[in-house]
């Protein structure tokens, strides 16, 4: 079966009814439907060449997004939410006194090839590509 992405990222397969092309269409809280082909199609992408604007709404529904034209195997990138914490080390104590309360803003992270996380800017050509994908069992 495969995942497709839409309003929600959901599991479809195709499946005729009556004689009609379709899908019959899993979400995420195990409820099954049917769709007609012409309706699902205009509703939802599959989530193997997503464009950068699905990959984002699926890093934020909480998945890793990485693209087929990427070299480094196991590349992938995840949402990090924001979050607040007291400073009690470098570099942070040496803007802000020791006890203050900082904020994280909400960001996406990276983990390279070699397993190292950081901070990830799109490139032009990552906000172009149209060969985005979930990452299946990444760990950040």
């Amino acid at each position: 079966m495969h995942r497709y992405i839409g309003t929600k990222i959901i599991h479809a397969e195709p499946a005729a009814r009556d004689g009609q092309p379709g899908y019959k269409v899993v979400y995420p809280d195990g409820y099954e439907s049917w769709s007609p082909a012409a309706a699902f199609e205009a509703a939802y992408e599959p989530t193997d060449a997503m464009n950068f604007g699905l990959a984002i709404e699926a890093l934020l529904a909480g998945h890793k997004v990485a693209r087929a034209g990427w070299n480094g195997e196991g590349m992938y990138l995840y949402f990090v939410a924001g979050s607040e914490f007291t400073v009690s080390r470098l570099p942070l104590n040496a803007m802000y006194p020791e006890g203050t309360q900082v904020s994280y803003r909400p960001h996406i992270d990276m983990r390279d090839a070699q397993g190292r996380l950081g901070v990830w800017t799109a490139s032009q050509p990552d906000m172009l590509a149209r060969d985005w994908f979930i990452v299946e069992g990444a760990e950040a």
